[in-house]
C-alpha cells in the first residue's frame, strides 16, 4: 500500500470516543517513529445484540456467542476491507468481537487517521522508555463505521497500574498470611476451590515455580496448579521489578493459591496497554474451560481512558459475568482523589465497572492465630502514604442493584457507588508473601481481589455453581444504614472526601466479609 496517496483518497468515518490529549511536552522524545515499523492492534465490533442489565442470566460460551458476539457479515466487512487496504489479518474472534490486525506504523496511521509519534516516560526503574503516542481522536473506513466500535493499542502507553504497596519494617505493626485471614473473615472451612479455576491479569512482571512452592511449603500447604498464558506477546518474566510488577503478580498468586489451594490458576500476562488489557480479560473469560472468577489488580482512574477503552473493556467484563464468571478488581490505592492533580474526587476503572466486584481496603487488628477482631478500620495513611479508593463514577450511572444502598449523588446525578466490598489493604498490618526470593509485607488494594477471587471460588465449589455478578445478590438485603447479610459492617474512617458509615459507604462498600454467613446467602437452606 502507498501510505501517502491512500491517506489522501481513503474516505474515512470518526471513532466516537476514541479522543486522546496530546502526551504533555516532557513526554516527547528526540526518537523518530519508523514508518516501516510493523505493529498490531485490536479491534472491536458491535454486538449483534446488547446484554440485559444487569446481566443475571447465565449463558453458554455459543449462546453468547450466537447471540451477543460479532455478526459473520461484521467480521466478514472488517477483515476485507482493510485486507484490501493492505492490513495484515492476525486474527479474528466472534465471541469476544476482536480482529486483530498488522501494519506499518504508515499504514495504520493512515487507515485510522491519525499520526504516531514517540514519547518517553521513565520505567518502575527511573529509565526512559519509549513508547508510541497519538493525540485527538481515530477515524475509521467508512464502510467501518458503526461496525468497528474500537481500535486499541496505536498508542502503547501503560494504560494501568499496579494497586499494591510494599511495606518496609519499621512500618509493619502486625501482618498475617492468608490462612490468618481465612479465620478472620470465616471463609467456609470445608472448602479448598476444588474443581474452580482462577484467572488472574497481569500487566507485566512474572513468577518462578521454587518461589511459589517455597511459600506454600511454609504455610504448610500444598499450592494450586499455576500456569502462565501469554497474550499479545507477553510472557512471564520474573526477576525485573519485585517492588512493582513482579511484587504484584506473587501477592495475586500466593493469596489467591492459599484462599483456594484446590482451584487451577491461570496467569494472563499481557502488554501494560489499552489493547493489552482488553485481550487478557477476552482471553481469560472466552476460556475453555470457563473460569469461576477473574481477579485484577491492575487500573487507573476513569478520566485516565479513552472513552472507547473503557465500554471494550467494560463490555468484556460483561462477557465473562454472562458466562458465570465474577470478575473481582481492586478498587485503588490513593483515597478518593485516585492519584489524580485536579482537585476533584475519581474512582478508580475497572473497578467501576457495573459489571466488576470493587474491592476497597482496610486497617486490621486480629489475632491471626484464632480470628478474633480487635479493631477494623478505613485504610488511609495519610496524604501520598497510602488509602482506599472509592467514590462515585462520572461514566457508570448508578446500577439497578445498588440504588437502595444510600449511594451519594454529587453534581447533576447519580452514579455507580465503589468499592461494593472490603478486607485488609493496609501495608502496616499488611500480607506475607514471598517474591523474588525474599519474603515482604505488602498491602494495597491490590491484595483484597484475588482473596476476594478465593473466597468466590469456596462459595462455587460450595454451591456447586456459578456465582456470575455478585452484587444483585450482596445487595439484596441492603439499605441506607443497614449492615447487608453476609458482612461485618465498617464504619470508622475515611478516604479522603468520604467518611466510613452505618451501611455501604464509599469506602468500604457493604463491608468485610462473613464468609461462613455468605455462604447462607447464596445458598439458603
Amino acid at each position: 500500500m502507498n501510505d501517502s496517496s491512500e491517506s489522501e483518497s481513503l474516505p474515512l468515518a470518526p471513532l466516537p470516543g476514541s479522543e486522546r490529549p496530546a502526551p504533555s511536552g516532557d513526554e516527547l522524545s528526540s526518537v523518530v517513529l519508523d514508518a516501516a515499523t510493523r505493529v498490531e492492534v485490536t479491534l472491536v465490533l458491535r454486538r449483534k445484540a446488547e446484554l440485559p442489565d444487569p446481566v443475571t442470566t447465565l449463558l453458554s460460551p455459543a449462546e453468547l456467542a450466537d447471540s451477543h458476539g460479532a455478526s459473520p457479515d461484521d467480521v466478514e466487512a472488517v477483515t476485507g476491507a482493510l485486507a484490501g487496504l493492505g492490513l495484515e489479518i492476525v486474527s479474528t474472534d466472534p465471541a469476544s468481537r476482536r480482529v486483530r490486525v498488522a501494519g506499518s506504523v504508515g499504514q495504520l496511521s493512515s487507515v485510522f487517521g491519525t499520526s504516531l509519534t514517540a514519547v518517553s516516560r521513565p520505567n518502575g526503574a527511573g529509565q526512559p522508555v519509549v513508547h508510541r503516542g497519538r493525540a485527538g481522536g481515530l477515524s475509521v473506513p467508512v464502510a467501518l463505521a458503526g461496525i468497528v466500535t474500537a481500535v486499541l493499542g496505536l498508542d502503547d502507553r501503560p494504560q494501568a497500574r499496579t494497586m499494591l504497596r510494599v511495606a518496609t519494617p519499621g512500618q509493619v505493626t502486625t501482618s498475617y498470611t492468608p490462612l490468618e485471614l481465612a479465620k478472620v473473615y470465616r471463609f467456609p472451612a470445608d472448602a479448598d476451590g476444588t474443581g474452580q479455576t482462577i484467572a488472574i491479569i497481569e500487566l507485566g512482571g512474572g513468577f518462578d515455580q521454587p518461589d511459589l512452592d517455597t511459600y506454600f511449603a511454609a504455610l504448610g500447604i500444598t499450592g494450586p496448579s499455576v500456569t502462565a498464558v501469554g497474550v499479545d506477546g507477553a510472557v512471564n518474566q520474573p526477576g525485573q521489578d519485585p517492588n512493582g510488577a513482579d511484587g504484584e503478580v506473587l501477592l495475586d498468586i500466593e493469596v489467591a493459591g492459599a484462599l483456594a489451594p484446590g482451584a487451577r490458576q491461570l496467569v494472563y500476562f499481557a502488554p501494560n496497554t489499552d489493547a493489552g488489557f482488553l485481550d487478557a480479560v477476552s482471553e481469560a473469560a472466552h476460556a475453555d474451560p470457563t473460569p469461576t472468577v477473574i481477579s485484577i489488580s491492575w487500573g487507573l482512574s476513569e478520566d485516565g481512558w479513552t472513552a472507547q477503552a473503557r465500554t471494550a473493556l467494560d463490555q468484556a467484563i460483561a462477557d465473562a459475568v454472562a458466562l458465570g464468571v465474577t470478575v473481582t478488581s481492586a478498587s485503588g490505592d490513593d483515597g478518593s482523589a485516585d492519584r489524580t492533580t485536579d482537585g476533584k474526587v475519581h474512582v478508580d476503572f475497572p473497578a467501576s465497572s457495573p459489571h466488576a466486584l470493587a474491592c476497597g481496603g482496610t486497617t486490621l487488628e486480629a489475632d491471626g492465630s484464632t480470628g478474633d477482631v480487635r479493631d477494623e478500620t478505613v485504610w488511609n495513611n495519610g496524604t501520598g502514604n497510602g488509602a482506599t479508593g472509592g467514590g462515585v463514577s462520572d461514566v457508570f450511572g448508578v446500577p439497578s442493584w445498588q440504588q437502595n444502598a444510600g449511594v451519594p449523588v454529587p453534581g447533576a446525578g447519580g452514579g455507580r457507588g465503589v468499592p461494593d466490598v472490603a478486607a485488609v489493604a493496609d501495608p502496616r498490618t499488611g500480607y506475607r508473601v514471598r517474591v523474588d526470593g525474599t519474603d515482604l509485607v505488602i498491602g494495597g488494594t491490590s491484595a483484597v481481589a484475588p482473596l476476594w477471587a478465593g473466597l468466590v471460588a469456596r462459595l462455587a465449589q460450595r454451591t456447586g455453581k456459578r456465582l456470575g455478578l455478585l452484587q444483585p445478590v450482596l445487595y439484596g438485603g441492603a439499605s441506607p444504614g443497614a449492615v447487608a447479610p453476609g458482612f461485618r459492617d465498617i464504619t470508622e474512617g475515611s478516604n479522603g472526601a468520604y467518611a466510613a458509615a452505618p451501611g455501604w459507604d464509599a469506602c468500604t462498600g457493604l463491608g468485610v466479609p462473613d464468609g461462613t454467613a455468605l455462604l447462607g446467602v447464596f445458598n439458603p437452606s
